[in-house]
């Protein structure tokens, strides 16, 4: 709990779960302690990592302002975990019945005779839940449909190689047919050769 005169701010530190490549939301709650109506603006010296809804408002006497404060998706994880942003939460007393609309830039100038609270909130990383083990595939490029896809290819890839091996089979066996059958040919062409010369001899030996 922390604040000045005018609000009182809950927490006193800003904590973001922590998680690569995720958003990461935390929110604070403004109280005014006051009976008269209280002006805020929310700061920080990181403002293109964080987004404050809302970060300028009204608060009512005696009513409380809920801002969310959401840490865009980080790549990188900083030494230690460790983060030195900060946030400087404004606020100033405004005029009876003032909205979010009559809050201006010129509302917080310093120049001015206004008394401006300012409380200052650092923030902290907490490490979130680790990834599912699909998340860290999905992060690493390869997601569940990829590895399905993968294995369909694998299986489409040794069906295509089963189908043309079988063509290669079914010739290699018409080529040993073949192969066999004219062994047979010829065998049976060397047996009629030797029968005819056979026949020669016995005729020449009658005619002798």
């Amino acid at each position: 709990m922390s604040g000045g005169g005018l609000l009182e701010i809950q927490p006193n530190e800003l904590k973001f779960p922590f998680e690569l490549k995720k958003q990461s939301s935390c929110s604070m709650q403004l109280t005014n302690k006051t009976d008269q109506y209280v002006a805020f603006k929310v700061k920080t010296t990181n403002p293109k990592k964080y987004c404050v809804r809302p970060n300028t408002g009204v608060v009512l006497p005696g009513s409380t302002c809920d801002v969310t404060v959401t840490m865009q998706a980080q790549k990188e994880a900083p030494p230690d975990m460790q983060c030195k942003d900060k946030f400087l939460i404004q606020s100033v007393v405004a005029e009876n019945g003032a909205t979010p609309q009559d809050i201006t830039p010129e509302v917080f100038n310093k120049e001015t005779s206004k008394v401006i609270d300012e409380c200052k909130l650092r923030v902290i990383y907490v490490p979130g839940n680790h990834p599912s083990p699909v998340h860290e595939e999905s992060e690493e490029g390869t997601s569940p449909r990829s590895s399905m896809l993968e294995n369909g290819g694998r299986t489409l890839f040794d069906s295509a190689s089963r189908s043309n091996d079988e063509p290669v089979k079914e010739k290699s066996s018409e080529e040993l047919d073949m192969i066999s059958k004219l062994t047979q040919e010829k065998t049976s062409a060397i047996q009629q050769n030797q029968k005819l010369r056979q026949e020669l001899v016995c005729i020449l030996l009658l005619l002798t």
